[in-house]
């Protein structure tokens, strides 16, 4: 192999693709030259065998590049990734941190390492947790990525190894080439994929005083928050042992408040295609359940807990053929399936078919005499859900299966296009009247949050607060001024907090809002150091469960 066919097939490391972006200075150049002539020096043959065969397939096999899997289109803007930041000092320019703020708001969100060297999806790509640590009404912030079993391996190998499931298996023949490709790669000992396959980039969550960074490929992976707030990964979590059925978990488990108990599923390729299992207190993982009735594979990203049910809904099937492997059936009815919260078995789920309903997220979930009442976002236009997320448009509506009957019937709350819906924690599973949720213009883009009411009295929008003129953030979350369970009355007494990015000026700040004020007055906004990118799911954690890690 020539020197410049050698080179054409290095994939060089993504910071040297990002510096490009966003314009460092040229001794951050030279830098990057200097580090990335040492990666190709010191990187096995076998990687660059690995990675031509790759190159053929791209020219070859793969289908035509489409936007939504085309890197430069999908990691512009504010999507670009950034490099890890140690903790570093924040600048208040708006108002006070409340003092119940005591303690981290944390977003996850994918931040690929290094750049795609062909194909890219925008679900895909290294976990990077971003976290305001505050304290005393001072904030610092910190970005540092999960270091997954995947993330490690590639970073020793300097360049990516493992498959991007979305994106790199685009269509049969490359399924089946990069296939070929990847358990070549297993049988070399480039990597186990016993050890995990999965990014850790959607979520995070905190139960049985641990904190984990969440993505359903694979197990959670184990966080820790130091006191200067610095990010630590302890590793990969199987709860001691008692995993041995369970290889991945959803990436949005439902902790109830009130009992200290987590409930979570996973889903599978292979029969049984859907499991649920739950968590006491302590984090102790009760036996697993397998749902039989699913009949075949479906990608189920989140569901719903009530205080007696657990409720699936499953609208984008798991798929061999032309195309992604995760993609809608047109042929298949939508069905809510309802299963009795404390289990053993699955001798008494239930299925419901509901037309047209397409949920990805749900926002909260309850009993209601002999009904369970959801509400979610559903998505009308299905078909986009993972190749033109731009194009998603979705309906806030509250579904009411009656148990009885057999009957369900719907009820739209809003129009407008939102998702990513949060409410106050502590309602988690019982009946609540306030939920706020980010607008999309055009999705992923969130340019707002909106609060809603959805109580049967009406329901609908009943504050705003739109961020600005080429602003953006993400996923609102709600944070009670007080902890412990709140009355009725208290429900939206707190805060909503989230990231904001101006594209005009490239500057991100954290915003914290008055969850009830109709225009969700700003408390605070806090200039951050660096951009931080769009992402997905966060998570704000009390300095006294901080403490308890």
């Amino acid at each position: 192999m020539s020197p410049s066919t050698l080179s054409s097939c290095i994939n060089i490391p993504f910071f040297k693709a990002f510096s490009s972006l966003t314009n460092h200075d040229d001794r951050r150049q030279q830098d990057l030259k200097v580090s990335s002539q040492k990666i190709l020096k010191d990187r096995p043959i076998s990687t660059t065998i690995f990675e031509a065969l790759d190159d053929i397939i791209h020219k070859h096999i793969d289908c035509p590049l489409h936007p939504s899997i085309d890197p430069e289109h999908v990691l512009s803007s504010n999507f670009a990734p950034v490099d890890e930041l140690p903790p570093t000092e924040c600048t208040i320019i708006e108002g006070t941190l409340p003092s119940c703020l005591d303690g981290a708001y944390i977003r996850n969100g994918p931040n690929p390492h290094y750049f795609p060297r062909r194909t890219h999806h925008l679900l895909e790509g290294d976990g990077m947790l971003h976290c305001v640590r505050i304290s005393n009404g001072h904030a610092t912030l910190c970005s540092r990525y999960v270091k997954t079993y995947r993330h490690n391996i590639e970073f020793e190998a300097g360049s990516p190894i493992f498959p991007n499931f979305i994106s790199g298996f685009n269509g049969l023949f490359a399924m089946v080439s990069r296939g070929f490709l990847s358990a070549t790669r297993v049988l070399c000992g480039q990597f186990n994929p016993m050890n995990g396959i999965g990014l850790a980039n959607t979520s995070l969550a905190f139960f049985g005083d641990k904190l984990f960074a969440l993505g359903e490929p694979d197990l959670p992976y184990r966080i820790h928050l130091t006191p200067n707030g610095d990010i630590e990964t302890i590793g990969r979590h199987n709860f001691e042992g008692k995993s041995s059925s369970m290889y991945s978990m959803t990436a949005h488990p439902k902790t109830d408040a009130q009992t200290g108990e987590t409930f979570a599923f996973q889903y599978s390729p292979m029969p049984p295609f859907l499991t649920y299992f739950r968590f006491d207190a302590n984090g102790s993982k009760h036996p697993d359940v397998p749902i039989y009735s699913m009949r075949r594979p479906a990608y189920i990203h989140d569901f719903a807990i009530t205080k007696n049910y657990a409720i699936f809904n499953n609208p984008v099937n798991l798929v061999v053929g032309g195309g992604s492997v995760v993609r809608v059936n047109p042929n298949k009815v939508p069905r809510i399936g309802v299963l009795p919260r404390y289990a053993n078995d699955e001798s008494e789920m239930r299925w419901f078919e509901v037309p047209g309903l397409n949920i990805m997220h749900t926002i909260n979930a309850w009993d209601e005499e002999d009904s369970i009442v959801l509400i979610a976002p559903n998505i009308l236009s299905v078909e986009h859900t993972l190749e033109r997320i731009d194009l998603i448009r979705t309906s806030l509506e509250k579904v009411k299966v009656d148990l009885k009957s057999g009957t369900v019937t719907r009820s739209t709350i809003s129009t407008k296009n939102l998702e990513l819906g949060v409410i106050n924690s502590a309602f988690l599973g019982r009946k609540n009247k306030f939920a706020y949720a980010g607008i999309g213009n055009p999705m992923p883009k969130i340019s707002g949050v909106v609060k809603l009411d959805c109580s049967f009295r009406g329901g609908g929008e009943i504050g705003c607060r739109m961020f600005g003129s080429g602003c953006y953030g993400g996923e609102p979350f709600f944070v009670p001024k007080r902890k412990g369970p709140p009355s009725i009355e208290e429900e939206d007494d707190g805060y909503l907090v989230t990231y904001v990015h101006d594209e005009n000026s490239g500057e991100s700040r954290f915003l914290v809002m008055n969850a009830k004020s109709p225009t969700l007055d700003i408390v605070a906004a806090v200039k951050l150091p660096r951009r931080v990118p769009y992402g997905f799911h966060g998570l704000f954690v009390r300095e006294s469960d901080l403490t308890k890690q």
